[in-house]
């Protein structure tokens, strides 16, 4: 009797990238509150700027400072972005936050599979591709996802882009995340979800949103990746 022959259906694994590949807390905390004070606003909190990191800037903004009438959100903005600019040019920006202890070598072990990988962040087109060139990640991603493009999180569109691009059903699609915001992206599209603890949200909260496991380290990636899909990688 022949063996099963139906091919392993095309799976995609999508990452997020601040919190969760690249510990850049402390450059946009330093990029925010920069961005409060040339409007001469109260400074937010380092806690309360990780908090929202993962939305679309101007929404990021919102959420700290909803008070704020919108020609002065766009200004803040505005301001974030040119601070990200500056810090670029002095050399720091997002080639000055490393990468977290793990990630390189589990996008390596994925790269040497059969799944595709892709991305999917708050960042703007700009802030991602310089953050992909300067920890030399974009070979890689077959998709890119980001808030220029697309609606922001925890809208759907980041993901429905990445399976448009690529073929992959939502169902086969893992979003690997440090907020609520990817984890709840993840389930308004259809696809599963892992949350990573070493990010800016809680992991009672991740699962909460519908992670089905939450990482304590990036070598458990594999195996969580196994337990969703039911088969060994």
């Amino acid at each position: 009797m022949m063996g099963d022959s139906t091919p392993s259906p095309l799976r995609l694994v999508v990452f997020d990238m601040d919190g969760t590949l690249i510990d850049s807390g402390d450059v946009i905390a330093a990029a925010m509150q920069s961005a409060f004070d040339s409007e001469a606003l109260p400074r937010p909190s380092d806690r309360d700027i990780r908090r929202i990191v993962g939305l679309e800037l101007y929404e990021a903004v919102r959420r700290l400072a909803p008070e704020l009438e919108e020609a002065v959100n766009k200004r803040v903005g505005d301001a974030y972005k040119n601070a990200f600019v500056s810090a670029r040019s002095a050399g720091g920006g997002e080639g000055a936050a490393e990468m977290y202890p793990g990630a390189l070598a589990a996008l390596e072990r994925l790269n040497a599979g059969e799944a595709l990988m892709g991305v999917a962040t708050g960042k703007a087109r700009r802030g991602l591709d310089h953050t992909l060139e300067a920890h030399d990640l974009g070979r890689f991603f077959v998709t890119t996802q980001t808030c220029t493009e697309n609606p922001g999180k925890p809208h759907p569109g980041m993901i429905e882009s990445a399976c448009r691009e690529t073929g992959v059903e939502a169902r086969d699609v893992v979003m690997v995340g440090d907020t609520v915001f990817d984890i709840e992206m993840a389930m308004n599209a259809g696809a599963q979800a892992i949350g990573v603890n070493w990010g800016y949200h809680e992991t009672e909260e991740l699962l909460a949103a519908g992670a089905s496991v939450v990482l304590e380290r990036f070598d458990g990636l594999d195996a969580a990746l196994s337990m969703i899909w039911g088969a060994e990688r």
